[in-house]
Order: structure tokens, then C-alpha cells, then sequence
């Protein structure tokens, strides 16, 4: 059986999953105050006050080997406008790269874009799969895509979750779960991205399958706070 890519660096360690920051550096600052592994599980950044900031946190993490981050749709987001891309006019965006391209930042944007490229889209360690925004079969089998190519049906469901094609009255796009039905029987799916969570804890969804999914988006940057979840070594 071949090694798994991050065997090394967990080497039995255990995890701290931690739900999406959007900016919080305070809080991801908490977070990151662990011996535990950290995996990040996307969208660290816009929304809220320190996107630099927290992505600067981020690649510490990286560096010494104490973490990494799954890609987000508002991590992508961002390296394409890294890239030079031209993008609909969106708020957060307009000022995460503000911030980013502020001469004190200039260690963070540098780095970014090559960071932000070799993130995953997710992850599989044993019967734990990191995702950010939903789970499909197919991930138990493949390797991801570069996040930043193009945008196949796999690289979208691991993004934005599972759309219907509608959009909601605030604009975005209508999103459903039945693929937390389709997670096998003693997996764990690991995502963020929906903020489903009415008690600031994160949120459980059993699946018919068996599996079940745990959503740790708890409004980080956005009113609300940062969630995170203690894991046992899985490696």
C-alpha cells in the first residue's frame, strides 16, 4: 500500500480541524495556539478584519509544519484575482486584495498565490474526509484536481457544495445536502462552507447511508464565531 502524502508530517499526531475564519485573526490566533496538527477547512479570508493577517498565520502553520488549509471558494476567488483575472465587482474580495497588496503585507502577497495553488481540495485520511464544501463518492478514489484549474463537476462539489442552479433572494446560489446521504457507512465528512449551526456549535447530519457530515462554519467574520474540532491521530 503506497504512503500516504502526509504521513510524515502527522506521523501520529493529533488533529485540530478547524472550521472557516474569514479574516478572524483573533480567534484563528486561538486556534493555532495548539501542539495538535491543524488542518484549515478553506476560506480564510474576507469578511473580516485581518484576511492578511490570518493567511499570514496561515503559512507559519505551513512552514512549520504544524498545519495546512483546504481550498475554499473564497480562497480561489482571491488567487484568481492574484492571477490577474478579471472578476465581478465583490466587496470582501475588493478588500482582502487591498489588504493583501499593502506594503506591510508584502511578505503574505508574495507567497500567496503559490499557497493558495497548492492547497488541497481535500483530503482523505482513513474514514475522515476534509472538504470544504461537500462530499462526493469519487473523492474516496481520486486525487484532487489543482484548485485553481478548471472547475470540473468534483473541484465545484468540493467548493460550493451542492447547488441546485437556483439562486436565493440574498443572491447566492441555492444549496442542498443530499450528498450527506451518499457518505458510506463509519466515514466522517469534515466541510464548512454552510453556515447551518443555530447554537454556535457545529453541526451533525446523519446521512442514510450511515456516514455522517460535521459543518463547522460558525460565522466567523461575519457576527458570529470560530469553531474547532479535536481529533485523535488518524495516521
Amino acid at each position: 500500500m503506497p504512503t500516504h502524502p502526509l504521513a510524515g508530517l502527522l506521523a501520529g499526531r493529533p488533529l485540530r480541524v478547524v472550521g472557516d475564519v474569514h479574516g478572524d485573526l483573533h480567534a484563528f490566533r486561538h486556534a493555532a495556539a495548539t501542539d495538535r496538527f491543524v488542518i484549515q477547512l478553506g476560506d480564510l479570508v474576507d469578511y473580516g478584519p485581518d484576511s492578511a493577517g490570518a493567511f499570514r498565520l496561515m503559512q507559519r502553520l505551513i512552514d512549520e509544519g504544524r498545519g495546512l488549509f483546504i481550498l475554499g471558494n473564497h480562497d480561489r476567488k482571491l488567487a484568481r484575482a492574484l492571477q490577474g483575472r478579471k472578476m465581478r465587482r465583490d466587496p470582501p474580495l475588493m478588500e482582502t486584495l487591498a489588504a493583501f497588496q499593502r506594503e506591510e503585507n508584502s511578505d503574505v502577497y508574495q507567497r500567496a498565490l503559490a499557497d493558495l495553488a497548492r492547497a488541497p481540495a481535500w483530503i482523505v485520511l482513513g474514514q475522515s474526509i476534509f472538504v470544504h464544501g461537500g462530499f462526493h463518492a469519487r473523492m474516496l478514489g481520486e486525487l484532487p484536481p489543482p484548485g485553481l484549474g478548471t472547475v470540473t463537476p468534483l473541484l465545484s462539489r468540493a467548493l460550493f457544495g451542492e447547488t441546485t442552479g437556483r439562486m436565493q433572494k440574498d443572491g447566492y446560489p441555492e444549496r442542498r445536502l443530499n450528498w450527506v446521504d451518499h457518505i458510506p457507512p463509519g466515514y466522517t465528512v469534515y466541510c464548512g462552507h454552510d453556515r447551518r449551526s443555530t447554537d454556535g456549535r457545529p453541526w451533525v447530519r446523519q446521512g442514510r447511508m450511515g456516514g455522517r457530515a460535521i459543518f463547522t462554519d460558525t460565522g466567523a467574520g461575519k457576527g458570529g464565531h470560530l469553531a474547532w474540532i479535536d481529533l485523535p491521530p488518524v495516521l
